[in-house]
């Protein structure tokens, strides 16, 4: 490819057409959400935290464009500015942080991480990729979340390493435990969207 096809490709920068302000940025990202992201289903399904929903929110399928990506991680850094709220990583556990570990860290000029399930067995053997929370300010992400219990594993394994979570965010909160559970456990959670926003059901109340 030579130069003008370079050009070509990277000529779309996605920050660049980005709504004014984080109400307008959260609006825009809803109708996203709801247009490519949320399914009615003719049969209920078991989700990861093991109950049973008609209704399936696919964050990875509704942010797979780039642009809307972008737009979904600035409104986490919007949460975190409306709060007064500053971090050095942005991480959770994967597979469901790893978009917003990444896009937060390039978008809002943090490092970035992500926490296995499992050591991997071999090099280094640990929990926790990428950049090194010992000592830092911890934004902890998540795509879509019925219980937080994903996003609390991978606290556990932050504050292992030296690490502190100043707030917890998620795409969509299906339920109202995920708040009762960051709250026991002290940690500030914002999620972008709940069931109630995109008038959903609560995950258990179906």
């Amino acid at each position: 490819m030579g130069d003008s096809g370079v050009a070509t490709v990277l000529r779309v920068n996605p920050l660049a057409s980005l709504p004014d302000t984080p109400a307008q940025r959260r609006t825009a990202l809803r109708s996203i959400l709801l247009e490519k992201g949320v399914s009615k289903l003719d049969a209920p399904v078991e989700l990861s935290s093991g109950a049973m929903s008609s209704y399936f929110v696919d964050g990875k399928r509704a942010l797979c464009d780039g642009a809307d990506l972008a737009l979904a991680c600035t409104c986490m850094l919007d949460l975190m500015a409306e709060r007064g709220i500053t971090a050095d990583a942005v991480g959770g556990l994967t597979l469901g942080a790893d978009q917003f570990s990444h896009g937060v860290a390039i978008v809002g000029g943090l490092e970035w991480f992500v926490v296995r399930k499992q050591p991997k067995g071999r090099g280094t053997d640990k929990f926790i990729e990428g950049a090194d929370v010992n000592r830092k300010r911890v934004l902890l992400v998540d795509d879509v979340i019925s219980t937080g219990a994903s996003s609390l594993v991978a606290d556990e394994r932050i504050r292992a390493e030296g690490g502190e979570s100043v707030l917890a965010t998620t795409l969509v909160a299906r339920s109202d435990e995920p708040a009762e559970r960051f709250a026991a456990a002290g940690i500030p959670f914002a999620p972008l969207f709940t069931y109630v926003d995109l008038g959903l059901p609560a995950v258990g109340t179906e």
